[in-house]
């Protein structure tokens, strides 16, 4: 967003920053903390992390001055206000203090997450989430309430599902109409492991849970899931399309591989292509009404149609947060965030044969992985949203490939996003 940058600047030349909490000091967490430190008008106020010398490692990273351990909510609101970094590890003390303008949250759970978000939007904070979980199992729950508070909720730019969701704002506004919102991947195989992922995870050091969740398919889910969420668009069969290309396929060659009737008979669909270029950005899919908008748009070098490929050729994850940040805080605009009901779900599948009696574990785990599902279907059958499987046991056997029901299992007791799943249920009046 063009104009963030001289709101900055202005809040910067007034001596006025943005001041930023954040929630999670991993790999990319490490990464927004420095881009935040290079931003004028932001600044990193507060860093909150389960192991605190994360949080000071943070902030060493990022050329920043050595950050003060708070222990209180009355340290950590002195020490913003008289312009300390501060670490904790209590992440709800960073929702409850004064002087914070926004918190970001990227820690990748979603039990962890929906908490800290409530508790921010209680709050009257702005969250930024770089967290597709817990946006793609409770988020249009979650943004209920930051309406009802007046705060904005939204994911971030720079992630698939924001640079997707800028593209399709783009092309809505050149008067076209976009009928599939699309990632590309460079590898699907759902059934990678931390153990296949571990040494790709040790070379850029990374989780290998979280890398897994991105080759095994559960990542992708998450994020399409999230855009269709935000846009009114479904996906067009359980687990979307999904073609595989020739690797160098340019991403204009592909759209004959999706359903022109099902793009253009309904509201849109989410999905991905495996292998084209340029990978790894995001594309999409509109068509236009106007003949001579379509002669110019084929003067362009976009084709006869009926469908046009626009594309952005890159996500710049972490470099990106900042503008979602501005745009939250500055301009009550969110970057992508759910129009109202949940429209797709990611559901749980089995990555291996399941026995009674085994306990479910994390997203991008060996165990399970996650595949998109329209919300209605997933809510007629009752489908295990993958968001809440981690921690549950098997009531009974299942076999590979097989998506699990809530029949399949018992869920942990006295868990937030459980009682958030039944009053986003309730709310929305599904199923």
């Amino acid at each position: 967003m063009i104009i963030v940058d001289r709101a900055l600047a202005e809040r910067e030349r007034e001596g006025k920053p943005i001041k930023v909490g954040m929630v999670g000091a991993g790999f990319m967490g490490r990464g927004i903390a420095r881009q935040l430190a290079a931003t004028p008008g932001l600044r990193l106020a507060a860093l909150a992390n389960r192991r605190v010398e994360k949080a000071v490692h943070a902030y060493a990273e990022a050329g920043q001055p050595s950050p003060k351990h708070v222990e209180s909510v009355r340290e950590l609101e002195d020490a913003v206000a008289n312009g300390l970094p501060a670490v904790t590890d209590d992440a709800l003390m960073l929702c409850r203090a004064e002087g914070l303008d926004a918190i970001v949250e990227v820690t990748g759970t979603v039990e962890h997450a929906a908490l800290v978000t409530l508790e921010a939007v209680a709050h009257g904070k702005h969250v930024v989430l770089m967290n597709a979980e817990v946006d793609g199992t409770v988020g249009p729950i979650l943004k209920t309430y930051a309406d009802r508070a007046g705060v904005v909720l939204t994911n971030s730019d720079g992630d698939q599902p924001g640079v997707q969701m800028n593209l399709y704002r783009f092309v809505q506004g050149i008067g076209a109409k976009p009928v599939l919102s699309g990632n590309i991947k460079g590898l699907h195989d759902p059934y990678r492991t931390p153990t296949t992922q571990a040494e790709f995870a040790r070379r850029w050091g990374q989780d290998p849970h979280m890398v897994t969740s991105f080759a095994d398919g559960s990542k992708i889910s998450f994020e399409q899931a999230i855009v269709a969420n935000a846009t009114g668009m479904r996906v067009a069969e359980r687990g979307m399309l999904g073609p595989t290309v020739e690797p160098g396929t340019p991403v204009e060659a592909t759209a004959s591989l999706f359903p022109t009737d099902v793009l253009l008979d309904g509201p849109g669909v989410v999905d991905y292509v495996v292998g084209a270029t340029p990978s790894p950005g995001v594309f999409l899919l509109a068509t236009h009404d106007d003949p001579v908008q379509q002669h110019y748009l084929n003067l362009y070098k976009l084709g006869e149609g009926p469908l046009y490929c626009f594309y952005t050729p890159y996500h710049l994850c972490h470099f990106e947060v900042p503008n979602s940040v501005a745009r939250a805080v500055l301009f009550g605009d969110s970057t992508i965030a759910p129009l109202g009901p949940p429209l797709v779900e990611v559901v749980t599948t089995a990555k291996v044969d399941l026995v009674a009696g085994q306990t479910l574990d994390r997203i991008g785990g060996y165990l399970t992985y996650g595949q998109c599902e329209n919300a209605d279907t997933s809510a007629a059958e009752r489908l295990l949203p993958l968001g809440v499987a981690e921690g549950a046991t098997m009531t009974r056997s299942v076999d590979r490939d097989d998506v699990l029901t809530y029949d399949d299992v018992e869920l942990p007791p006295g868990r937030l996003c459980d009682r958030l799943r039944i009053e986003q249920f309730e709310r929305f009046k599904l199923g």
